[in-house]
């Protein structure tokens, strides 16, 4: 049987999380990234915020990384003041997954960002954001859809070559591209909806929650990578 890459997720660290009789901190994921991981072919690893000195060991067990959604980066880490509508920071978030990112980068192993994962990619390559969009979240903790159409020729494009329906939960966006980074998927509003890495292995991000929906085919693609990545380091 060949070997199921494995495939680190980034966690939410959260106080007063209930279940049974107790409320605690933990750090918790929606279950809905996993089960894609493993949906995909691979074995999901979840990754809690760490010291940011350890990223790079921690990079150096895993086949793939996937960097979750969730609150909103914290604007001083792109040099912008907050916008009222920015949500309050989530600091020892931001800086475990950017270092997380800029390891992976560093070490070419397929990674992935989903939603604020996406955003956080093209801060960490010098990128900005539009930190309050309309139109892309209406209703208070529901996901809603909307269509995202590709750009011929992107990584992405080879993934969903159609125009797609996603789950969608978000009010900030891409608004100047990192260093390196093409824009690979557009709403029809125009906001950048997916971002990606041309000159390295494998580094896509999608603004939507594709863990929320039944289209499997982005995180095939990163299994893919991720096994492609493996044998290549047994080799």
């Amino acid at each position: 049987m060949a070997r199921r890459p494995l495939v680190g997720i980034s966690t939410y660290l959260e106080n007063g999380a209930r279940w049974g009789v107790w409320e605690l901190e933990a750090a918790l994921l929606p279950a809905g990234y996993p089960r894609l991981v493993q949906r995909a072919g691979g074995l999901a690893a979840m990754l809690p915020p760490d010291a940011p000195e350890h990223a790079a060991a921690t990079v150096a067990r895993l086949d793939g990384l996937v960097i979750a959604g969730g609150p909103d980066v914290e604007p001083v880490r792109y040099g912008a003041a907050a916008d009222p509508r920015t949500g309050p920071p989530a600091r020892a978030r931001d800086t475990w997954e950017l270092a997380l990112i800029e390891a992976a980068l560093a070490a070419r192993v397929p990674l992935l960002g989903i939603c604020r994962g996406m955003q956080l990619l093209n801060v960490a390559l010098g990128g900005t954001l539009v930190q309050h969009v309309e139109g892309h979240a209406r209703t208070v903790g529901v996901f809603g859809r909307h269509p995202v159409v590709p750009v011929p020729g992107t990584l992405y494009a080879a993934i969903a070559p159609e125009e797609t329906s996603v789950p969608a939960y978000h009010h900030q966006a891409v608004d100047r591209l990192g260093a390196g980074l093409t824009a690979s998927a557009h709403a029809t509003d125009g906001t950048v909806e997916a971002v990606e890495l041309p000159s390295s292995d494998w580094v896509l991000g999608v603004q939507w929650h594709p863990e929320m929906g039944e289209d499997l085919r982005v995180f095939e693609a990163l299994v893919h990578a991720a096994s492609t990545a493996s044998v290549s380091a047994e080799v």
